[in-house]
């Protein structure tokens, strides 16, 4: 199946007055790479998180980004009276009551004091949003996979097009190739017989006849052409399977073998007509590594 590497999927909820969002982002890369920003207090989820997220996707740079934030009463943190009270009594004390002073108490300054505002009970919380994360990190997936298939569709249809693009010119590569040989065969009588009548010579049929055998095995593409034909089969049934495995390193793959055909058959043939056709397979070969290259 064509499934784009690039994509985005997000999910959120809220529960006991925790609001919790999280997004996935994912571009192209040659591996799988997952980076992660996640609040502190659940910095502990980062190794499942990183499981789920392999096992839904195979290739790709992926970006998880969790937030959290309180939503009600219950969210805030606690301040503990008694230990208010302690501080007050000590001051009290060390005042007294007879020095004839007033003590002027800032709320901010007392709610930095040591122990005053109890810290919230981080193992609770990493408890609490462990099945959240998770729940949400699988729907986010889903829905980041499903908009890759969406994209998948489209680079699907361009590969198609350039395909049959390869095809049509290597039809005419086909059709053109037997006439190479009988024009050289053509040509090559009429430069001799033109020389020979000059020096009054004659020219033995069968070194004639070794020299054109010489050429065209040396201009024969028909084995070139059967495996770039065969490598397009290949390569039509990987991007028309619904197979949800990955294919894009084996089409990257394939591209490769097309090229390395098609430089073949150039090579090997002198004809101006062929040359042209095979241009135009290897600027399509480039197009589709190109959009290969977003292919999971």
């Amino acid at each position: 199946m064509i499934r784009s590497m690039t994509g985005f999927g997000e999910a959120s909820t809220s529960v006991d007055e925790v609001h919790y969002s999280l997004e996935l982002r994912s571009l192209n890369n040659r591996y799988f790479k997952c980076s992660m920003r996640l609040p502190d207090v659940v910095a502990g989820l980062e190794p499942e998180l990183d499981a789920l997220i392999r096992r839904k996707l195979a290739r790709g740079s992926v970006t998880l980004t969790l937030r959290m934030y309180g939503t009600g009463v219950g969210s805030a943190k606690a301040i503990n009276q008694a230990v208010i009270r302690n501080y007050l009594d000590q001051l009290r004390q060390a005042v007294g009551d007879d020095a004839g002073l007033k003590m002027t108490i800032d709320p901010a300054n007392l709610l930095a004091l040591p122990g005053v505002v109890e810290e919230p009970d981080e193992e609770s919380i990493l408890h609490n949003a462990r099945p959240v994360a998770l729940e949400l990190a699988e729907k986010a997936a889903d829905s980041l996979i499903r908009m890759r298939n969406t994209e998948g569709r489209g680079i699907r249809q361009d590969l198609e097009r350039y395909r049959d693009d390869i095809r049509r010119q290597l039809d005419q590569v086909a059709q053109r190739a037997p006439t190479v040989i009988e024009e050289y065969h053509t040509r090559l009588r009429s430069r001799i017989d033109d020389l020979l009548a000059r020096a009054q010579l004659q020219v033995d049929q069968v070194d004639l006849i070794r020299e054109i055998g010489i050429f065209a095995e040396r201009a024969d593409i028909n084995e070139e052409l059967s495996r770039i034909r065969a490598h397009l089969d290949q390569f039509n049934q990987l991007i028309g399977d619904e197979d949800p495995r990955p294919v894009g390193r084996t089409l990257d793959f394939l591209t490769q073998e097309l090229l390395r055909e098609a430089n073949t058959i150039g090579s090997k043939s002198g004809d101006a007509s062929i040359n042209r056709a095979i241009v135009e397979v290897k600027g399509a070969i480039d197009r589709i590594k190109e959009q290969v290259q977003n292919v999971e």
